[in-house]
């Protein structure tokens, strides 16, 4: 629900080190009237310092990540999930890749970090993994990894770069590479490794590479990369199977193209308030910012130093107030892990190595990533025992129960209600078409409102697929919260695109509809089809020994439900958001060719819920296979502790169906059965000599959790 008034935008783009203690500092004292928004393609952010840590398995991943679809959950912002490409600081836009529609600000900080400079190399791009950003890494050293675990002739693998990153990379190899033949070679285009650092470091961290057995070739500048082969510009060839690029900073470089105002080298040049010099609206923090006047090389302890003060300058701006000056310290403490639990530590020339220094480090590292993962209860976030009943989730699309429709919907006239149980109401067009007429609407459930009008429209027109129909027109119905003009503007012009991007996918026209104010977001639309009869899908036909197959996963709403309360990881909403965003388009065209008997789609009742729908007036039951039922990712974890969502209680009148209920409410997926669904699969039913064909066809159409859960018999529902 929306608590507060909006009347202002701040946009973060990027999850760096400073923009997660922005969110967590500003959180703790909000601005008034401010709304802060999250820029970020990935949901979880490494922390730089324990990648080493991560490479060599002295980490799991949740240990070394920032969650940030929770961190931005907790402190009250959104979150989306996008790529900036360009900005317009006269006019405030921040335009982003794909289809996404650009976004005004009021104010904008940039914390997306650096890539390693490959300037004037050829085939980096084709040909080596660049370590920065390191939220784009681990996936391609995860490949690396399952790679070398299946051969088993050497590899050599090519680090390129001389300074700590390096350095700590391909110790942390060595050490997790310790039982598998690979031989590592770490190029540095310096006559020595670790400039910068003092004599007694660089010697202690030369020894341990030599210990280790790596090779160490120095002034060898790469001139090229080919697919197994490195060049330097002397005439060096080095035979490689994979190369990793670790070496100095660049910026991204469109920055310097939309007119702010950045160094020679193209990152963004701030005053000490971490200001733009060019645009007094656009900040900047750890390796994109340039500090003008007191020049620093790009260290991760930067970005950390500088999220208080970035954050204290932030509500400075939004308040009218003088910004604090930043001044950077002159040196700092370096700790440089070494592969195993040791580490050096170098600061001020001064230098030591063993393992008490990796536990220091260590325990500096757990300390600042406590920050994110032990986050306090928010006062807004209390709930009073005897209000639980009525926290609402939304993960169910804000349906009322189905018994009490029923009941309302059995004291209005016949005439009414003839056709108020399918899908979708069926009105006689044509002596062979079908007029098909449907309205849903659904409260907030993600915070991008782009996303959400795509999810929304999305929903809305499986209702016209389920019926095997084909959409024409929709009409909107959108309520906005109660916030400044400027604001209501910004979200309805990104839910409306959103929705018209949907709907142009659908080849449907969005041609209107009716826009008002409320306590909360809600976005429906009444959509229009049309179908031949010989193509009209029903949920009552289902025959005796028919196969029941499922298209999506289930589980939107215990995650949604889950996000609540601090429980859910970002990587599951990414997927539940990828399969609410899937159309049902082809799961009905696929189902008609194989000549479904019935079908619905899942929503707001739940798999029972719906099902029983199929069932009702057929005399036939069904047995589902509990263990078939396909779960998104989390949904089982979300499960056992015990979440649910908003409808469960109200679905759960569906369990008197159940023959056997009280043999299976133990079963971990039993409680999958009353979970509602928003933009859930199509759930139909075809002859049983079809149902593999069907399935394969299903999962080639990119329904890659479709399966037969079950088939129709006599009687009530039986779980096996």
């Amino acid at each position: 629900m929306n608590a507060r008034y909006y009347s202002r935008d701040l946009i973060l783009v990027g999850g760096g080190h400073s923009h997660c203690l922005v969110l967590r500092m500003l959180a703790m004292r909000p601005v008034p009237g401010l709304r802060i928004t999250l820029l970020s393609l990935d949901s979880h952010t490494p922390y730089s310092g324990m990648l080493p840590g991560l490479v060599a398995g002295h980490y799991s991943f949740e240990e070394t990540h920032i969650d940030l679809e929770a961190l931005a959950f907790w402190a009250g912002a959104r979150f989306i999930r996008a790529r900036v490409m360009g900005i317009d600081p006269e006019k405030k836009h921040l335009y982003l890749d794909g289809n996404q529609p650009d976004i005004s600000y009021d104010a904008v900080s940039f914390d997306i970090g650096s890539v390693p400079d490959s300037s004037g190399v050829d085939g980096v791009e084709e040909h080596a993994v660049p370590v920065k950003p390191v939220s784009s890494f681990y996936s391609r050293w995860l490949a690396l990894e399952a790679k070398v675990s299946a051969q088993t002739d050497q590899k050599t693998i090519a680090v390129v770069g001389g300074g700590a990153g390096s350095v700590e990379l391909i110790l942390a190899m060595r050490h997790r590479f310790s039982m598998h033949k690979i031989k590592l070679c770490l190029l540095a285009a310096s006559a020595e490794l670790l400039g910068g650092y003092g004599k007694y470091a660089r010697n202690a961290i030369s020894s341990e590479l030599i210990k280790q057995g790596v090779e160490v070739y120095t002034q060898f500048r790469v001139s090229k990369v080919e697919e197994n082969c490195i060049h330097s510009e002397s005439g060096q060839q080095l035979s490689v199977d994979d190369v990793f690029w670790c070496t100095g900073a660049a910026a991204a470089p469109w920055l310097k193209a939309c007119g702010l105002g950045c160094d020679d080298q193209g990152f963004i040049e701030v005053n000490n308030s971490l200001q733009s010099v060019s645009h007094s609206s656009v900040f900047a923090a750890g390796d994109i910012a340039s500090l003008r006047e007191n020049p620093r090389p790009k260290a991760g302890v930067y970005a950390v130093r500088q999220g208080p003060f970035l954050a204290e300058n932030l509500r400075r701006y939004f308040s009218g107030h003088s910004l604090k000056s930043y001044s950077p310290q002159e040196n700092f403490l370096s700790l440089v892990s070494l592969g195993d639990k040791r580490a050096t530590a170098d600061k001020s020339g001064l230098s030591v190595s063993g393992g008490w220094v990796w536990r220091w480090k260590d325990h500096i590292d757990r300390q600042f990533m406590k920050r994110f993962q032990s986050l306090p209860v928010m006062p807004r976030l209390s709930v009073d025992p005897a209000l639980v009943d009525d926290m609402h989730c939304g993960g169910c699309g804000a349906k009322l129960p189905a018994d009490m429709l029923r009941r309302v919907l059995a004291s209005l006239p016949n005439k009414v209600t003839e056709s108020l149980g399918d899908d979708a109401a069926i009105l006689e067009l044509a002596a062979d078409t079908t007029l098909l007429q449907s309205l849903d609407v659904l409260r907030e459930l993600v915070s991008d409102p782009f996303v959400m009008g795509r999810i929304a429209a999305n929903h809305a027109l499986s209702d016209i697929y389920a019926m095997g129909g084909r959409p024409l027109t929709a009409l909107a119905l959108v309520s906005l919260p109660y916030n400044h003009l400027r604001i209501q503007e910004r979200d309805m012009r990104s839910l409306m695109a959103g929705a018209a991007f949907q709907f142009e996918q659908a080849n449907c026209q969005l041609a209107g509809g009716h826009s008002l104010e409320g306590s909360e977001l809600s976005i429906g639309f009444s959509v229009t089809g049309d179908c031949h009869h010989e193509s009209l899908l029903l949920k009552s036909g289902i025959a005796d020994g028919d196969k029941l197959i499922l298209c999506k996963p289930l589980g939107t709403g215990v995650l949604y439900a889950a996000q609540r309360y601090g429980a859910v990881d970002g990587r599951w909403l990414n997927e539940a958001q990828q399969v609410m965003l899937q159309s049902n388009r082809q799961a009905a065209d696929i189902a008609g060719r194989y000549q479904a008997s019935a079908c619905t789609d899942v929503t707001g009742f739940g798999l029972l819920g719906h099902l029983s729908e199929m069932l009702a007036g057929s005399d036939l039951g069904a047995e589902l296979r509990l263990d078939q039922l396909p779960l998104l990712s989390g949904v089982a974890q979300c499960i056992a502790q015990s979440v649910e969502s908003t409808m469960y209680d109200a679905n759960r009148w569906f369990e008197n169906q159940i023959d056997n209920s009280e043999s299976f409410c133990s079963h971990p997926h039993y409680p999958a059965l009353f979970d509602p669904q928003t933009s859930g699969g199509l759930l139909f039913s075809i002859s049983a000599k079809y149902s593999a064909d069907c399935i394969e066809e299903l999962k080639e159409a990119g329904y890659t959790k479709a399966v037969v859960i079950g088939s129709a018999r006599p009687g009530n529902i039986l779980l096996t």
